[in-house]
């Protein structure tokens, strides 16, 4: 009888035991089910904050076109913004690609290369250290026609690379393109980032005007040979406080008189081209979106919008 009884408590306790395992099992797989479903819900919702963020940017982008003749860094759209609640919050901020070089308008629409913006472009790389002949590179990149520039790079040197294909012959469309370029890698990208943009100011233009009220000391240095240190300071300070109003007002700053006017053809003072980044969080969850919009304070354009 002892036996009997000693079996049925051994029996109990195993059947006990699985019902506990299957009880564990059972509230775990409930526990990550509904983590999973709160964590795509918090997903979906900072999705659609980061979205929202990038349409609220473009609007103040839009109300500050239409209601000035210029761009500065001392405009609303040049500071974070940032907006909180209990679960979340989304910050934005903007730069402006019109302050930057244009890559692509180192080469004219009908393939001849633009000299004088060219020109600035080599400057710009050799101050940021890179290769002369990775701008060569992007020049044959863009151009119509498949014929090399020394320390440049055509189709017939794309097509002997491991993982071969042709030169793009046509204008670059996003930043990141230009890791098909000969000669860019991160390193090269994360120096040019700040400094030149593949935007144009706007559809069809011969080529893109610098906006001098935004541009970067490094852009600035590289617009002409005669820009000393002491000048990009100069210029820099003056904005500061006194935003420039028309290309021609340049040589009102001290020390510009002469350069000023070699510069007023090749430089602009209102944005077109905006950069946004739209950071959401959901609880513990972030989603980014960038964006790129061409605007002209009535009517805005996407051109680039990537989420992460």
């Amino acid at each position: 009888m002892r036996d009997k009884n000693g079996f049925a408590l051994v029996i109990t306790l195993i059947v006990t035991a699985l019902l506990v395992a299957v009880t564990v099992e059972f509230i775990h797989d409930v526990f990550v089910e509904t983590s999973l479903r709160h964590s795509y819900d918090d997903a979906q919702q900072a999705s659609l904050v980061a979205a929202a963020g990038v349409s609220g940017a473009v609007r103040l982008i839009e109300t500050t076109l239409a209601g000035q003749d210029y761009t500065s860094l001392t405009d609303a759209w040049a500071a974070p913004n940032e907006l909180k609640d209990g679960r979340g919050s989304v910050r934005i901020t903007i730069s402006e690609e019109s302050g930057k070089l244009d890559l692509n308008s180192i080469v004219f629409p009908n393939g001849m290369l633009n000299d004088a913006y060219y020109r600035s472009a080599q400057r710009l790389f050799r101050n940021l250290g890179l290769a002369g002949d990775a701008l060569e590179a992007v020049a044959d990149w863009v151009d119509s026609d498949d014929v090399q520039r020394p320390g440049g790079a055509e189709t017939r040197f794309y097509k002997a690379l491991e993982k071969p294909y042709s030169a793009k012959n046509g204008p670059l469309e996003s930043y990141e393109e230009l890791r098909m370029v000969a000669g860019f890698d991160d390193k090269a990208l994360l120096k040019l980032s700040p400094c030149v943009t593949v935007y144009a100011e706007s559809v069809g233009a011969p080529y893109s005007r610098i906006n001098v009220n935004t541009a970067p000391a490094e852009v600035l240095a590289a617009l002409d040979e005669r820009m000393s240190s002491a000048l990009v300071a100069r210029l820099v300070e003056f904005r500061r406080t006194s935003p420039i109003r028309n290309p021609a007002d340049i040589t009102a700053i001290p020390g510009f008189e002469t350069v000023g006017i070699a510069l007023r053809d090749r430089i602009g003072v209102k944005g077109t081209v905006f950069r946004i980044l739209s950071r959401a969080r959901v609880n513990e969850t972030v989603r980014l979106v960038e964006a790129v919009v061409r605007s002209t304070g009535t009517k805005s354009a996407i051109l680039y919008w990537r989420e992460l």
